[in-house]
């Protein structure tokens, strides 16, 4: 049984919409990050499966997120196939992230419940992404398609839900400028973490992000 329904995983991304895009091969390290994360008050966390060991240390993620880090989403990023999603479902991802848009990930997503992020780039990637059962649509990369393309997404497209990726900084400026553009969630991936050998500071500068967020969005 999933730890939360599909819904409130949506809710919860959206009300702690900073999502930060991590891959370690150390789990140690890896469970380290997470808990400056949730302290300075995320609730998401995208591992990604970018590395050989990526199931592994994820499978050693999720039983610490459950004892030491209450209410934290859990998610794995960077899927490409239905094989690697049902197997991180299984492992107990609370959301799955793609960097593109496939049909059988989003078929896997669709029977087990565990709600569907993919990538996508253009108009009709974004429109099929809904067809096709997304719980947030992924704009991805950010940096190439710039704010621009977010505010003119929002005229036909009000009311999708959508986290950029990519491109985004973790300042004032950069939020302000995805936020007014349109854009629901951001995901920070090596801009968030240049820094963080100092959990503490860096809690400090996720508590400040969050707050910050937290004004756009009034």
């Amino acid at each position: 049984m999933p730890r939360y329904s599909a819904a409130d995983i949506q809710q919860i991304v959206l009300d702690t919409p900073i999502v930060p895009v991590f891959f370690h091969a150390d789990v140690a390290y890896a469970q380290r990050i997470l808990q400056a994360c949730y302290e300075g008050g995320l609730r998401v966390f995208e591992f990604t499966n970018r590395g050989a060991n990526a199931f592994e240390v994820f499978s050693a993620l999720m039983p610490f997120v459950q004892e030491n880090c209450p209410g934290m989403l859990l998610g794995i990023g960077t899927i490409y196939t239905a094989e690697d999603a049902e197997r991180f479902i299984q492992a107990g991802a609370d959301f799955v992230v793609q960097p593109c848009l496939t049909a059988e990930v989003a078929e896997v997503c669709r029977t087990h419940g565990t709600p569907w992020l993919p990538g996508t780039m253009t108009v009709g990637e974004v429109y099929q992404a809904t067809k096709l059962g997304a719980a947030i649509v992924k704009i991805f990369p950010g940096n190439v398609v710039g704010p621009g393309f977010i505010k003119s997404l929002r005229g036909p497209m009000p009311t999708v839900p959508l986290m950029v990726t990519g491109g985004v900084e973790p300042t004032e400026d950069s939020l302000r400028e995805w936020f007014a553009a349109g854009v629901n969630v951001v995901g920070m991936g090596s801009q968030l973490f240049k820094n963080v050998d100092d959990t503490q500071a860096f809690s400090q500068q996720i508590s400040h992000l969050l707050e910050f967020v937290g004004t756009l969005k009034k």
